[in-house]
Order: C-alpha cells, then structure tokens, then sequence
C-alpha cells in the first residue's frame, strides 16, 4: 500500500494548525507501517525542510505550495493526475480531490468548513472555489476524517455526504512539550524574552476576525476593576493588518491600550511558557472545528475559558469555563471566575483531560483508514 499525503495546502513560511497536525502524526504513522506499506509525501521546495521524517518516508515534490495559492491549486490538479501514478500511488489523501482521478482510492481530509460557516473569514475566490470543490470532493471520496463531532454536523448540513464514509478521529496534543511546570520559571522566561511585566490573561491564535480577539478585549476592560493590574497577553501572527489595527484602536478606545502585550507569532515550543505562566487562557472563538490550543492549555495546567458553540465544548468535556462568544459580558466573568475561585480546579482537571488524547491514536485510527479504504 503507498500512500501519498498531501502537505501543499501549507505556507512553509506561516504554519498552521494543519502543519503541526501532520509534523506529530506522520512520524507516529510511520512507526506502525508494515511490510508493502510506505507513504509519499507531496511537498514544494520550500516545504520539503519542514518535513524532515528521513528515510521513513518518500517524497514527491511540487512546484509550490500555500506560499504561491492558485499555482498551488493549479499545479495539484493539473500534476497529481500525471505524477502520482508514476508512483503507484494506492490511497490519495487530501483536502480536495484533483479534477482527474489520480489513485485508486481517496481519503479526504477536512479540518474546517470555513467556507459555509463564516464565508467572510477567507477570500471572495477561495471561497468560491472550496464551495465548487466541497460536494464534488465528498462524492468522489472512499473516505472522509473528520476531527470533531461538531464537524460532522456541520459536513451532514452543508454536503450530501454518505454517513458511511465518514470516519471522526480526534486530534491531540504533543505531551513531552505541553505540560505543567514551573510557573515562576515559566513567568520569567516571558518577562524576560516578551516584555510580560505582571500576571497576565492569555490568548494564543492568529489574528483573524473569527477568533474573536476583539470580544476579549471587550471583556477584558469590562473585567478590568475586578482583574486588578492583569495584563491581556496576545500571542499569535497577525496576518490580517488592518484588523490587527482595528484591534489595537479598540483597545485604545476602551481605556486599555496599556495593558496589553502584543507578543507576535513565536515558535510553537515558546506557547509552552505562556500557559504555564497565565492565570487563564481565554479562546473565545466562534467557530472551531477541534480547538487545539484548549488542550494545549490544559495539558500545561493552564485554566481555560472558551466558547461554548461549535466543537469547543465537545473538546473541553467539562474541564473548562464556558462562556458566549457574542457577549462580552459572558466572557467577563467567566475570565473573573478563573482568576478566582474556579483557577485551582480547572489547574488539576485540565491536564487530565487533555490526557485522553494522544497523537499515536489519532495516527493509528488515521492508518486505519488508509488500510480499510486499500483493502476494499
């Protein structure tokens, strides 16, 4: 069985959620293949250092990938057909399916419907483009995985999808680097790389509109009189300029410009510090199809807030505050109550919880799937 994995959907010089995802399972994969089995892994130039498996895998390599986004697409329908066989490509795993068949077998893999439940977070052509791909793509498909149950629901409304086809595999957090610690050490370290100066609320995302940094802010200057001197640490990219300068006026308005610390994106293994340090992690987004900075978090011991819509709930399983992402009020005091009387208890239930995940089972439930859609 050779399967080939379709890592082009990422900007090598921006991660996302999708990278982290496939850096802690192919690895994991790899070490349970058998006799015949192999993966290929379709990267650019670019990419291609960013997955470095050594000899465990194979590569196949691509003019582009997110870097150069119509090349990219362009290049995925137009080369998959011609080079994948060339290969012997069995199972084909991607996010959409080339316009010619180009392996026997088609595993798809969703990690959102941005592109249905909230259109305005992406690009009048990306837009267009998913929602012409999406039906197509869950009609060709052997196989879809899906990371959440709340995704499904969300796939069962928006596509005509065979509930047979559907295979719901839970994502994870990567255990050796997210776990309790020092705080003291932790607080340290951010003050003395990052600027932190005093005991602080957290928030760990990219800067896009959906993630609902402008109701934390609200929040937080509502929550402000019973937050004493906290301070709001924001830590992610913000790649959407003009929203991140939308987010910084508000602030300026609210009264709490001052207390916030705008850190920037920093390497995955920097996130560590910053939740063990926090008094809360607040993720007040409103829509996530998994919500993976919840977990990390709470294997951190850091306590959570978070929405209480879409999957955010359903990978909380009770070790978070739950909270309205549409009303700031609601966020307010879930953020006071985890400063308070709540923070010891959700410190000791968060890395329980996060426990129930790891990255060898979503890999071998992934492998699975690989296997059972090869074997029909």
């Amino acid at each position: 069985m050779r399967v080939a994995i379709n890592l082009l959907t990422d900007d090598p010089v921006n991660p996302s959620g999708a990278h982290w995802f496939w850096t802690r399972v192919i690895p994991e994969m790899t070490e349970l293949l058998r006799d015949g089995e192999s993966f290929h892994l379709m990267v650019s130039p670019k990419s291609r250092p960013t997955h470095d498996y050594g000899s465990s895998v194979e590569y196949i390599t691509y003019p582009w990938s997110n870097e150069k986004r119509n090349l990219r697409t362009l290049s995925e329908h137009l080369y998959s057909p011609v080079r994948l066989p060339l290969s012997g490509i069995d199972v084909l795993n991607t996010l959409m399916a080339p316009i010619v068949k180009s392996a026997p077998k088609l595993v798809v893999h969703i990690k959102t419907l941005h592109a249905y439940t909230t259109p305005h977070a992406i690009s009048p052509p990306a837009r267009l483009y998913r929602q012409l791909s999406y039906p197509r793509t869950a009609r060709l498909a052997d196989a879809i995985i899906l990371n959440s149950r709340s995704l499904v629901d969300e796939v069962r409304q928006y596509l005509d999808v065979d509930p047979a086809k559907i295979r719901l595999i839970p994502e994870a957090v990567d255990h050796d680097l997210f776990r309790p610690g020092d705080r003291d050490e932790a607080f340290a370290h951010v003050s003395r790389r990052y600027g932190v100066t005093r005991q602080f609320v957290l928030f760990v995302s990219s800067l896009w509109p959906y993630k609902n940094c402008e109701g934390l802010i609200r929040a937080f200057a509502a929550a402000k009189s019973d937050l004493g001197d906290r301070q709001l640490v924001v830590v992610g990219p913000g790649r959407d300029v003009e929203y991140v300068g939308q987010l910084k006026a508000l602030a300026a308005r609210l009264g709490v410009a001052g207390d916030i610390v705008w850190v920037g994106g920093v390497p995955l293994e920097e996130t560590v510090h910053f939740y063990r340090a926090a008094d809360v992690f607040v993720y007040p987004s409103h829509n996530e199809t998994f919500g993976l900075p919840i977990l990390e978090a709470m294997a951190s011991a850091c306590p959570v807030v978070t929405s209480n819509v879409t999957a955010m709930p359903e990978t909380a399983g009770g070790a978070a505050l739950l909270a309205d992402p549409a009303d700031s009020g609601s966020i307010a005091d879930a953020i006071v109550k985890a400063c308070g009387p709540e923070g010891e208890r959700l410190r000791a239930r968060g890395p329980e919880r996060a426990g129930e995940f790891t990255w060898a089972a979503t890999a071998a439930r992934t492998l699975d799937v690989y296997r059972e859609v090869h074997a029909r």
